[in-house]
């Protein structure tokens, strides 16, 4: 093992800002799912289907 790996291998790695796992899974179907249903009711209201 080269110096310059085992550097790398002991610094901690760093975060590059993606979803964290803190929030329940619950309240994010339940927002995608209450787009969805929005979007669909003004395609409706709109004639475009």
């Amino acid at each position: 093992m080269t110096a310059l790996s085992a550097a790398a291998a002991a610094r901690p790695h760093a975060r590059t800002g993606g979803p964290k796992d803190e929030r329940p899974a619950h309240l994010e179907h339940v927002l995608g799912w209450t787009l969805v249903v929005v979007l669909a009711m003004l395609v409706t209201q709109l004639g475009l289907l």
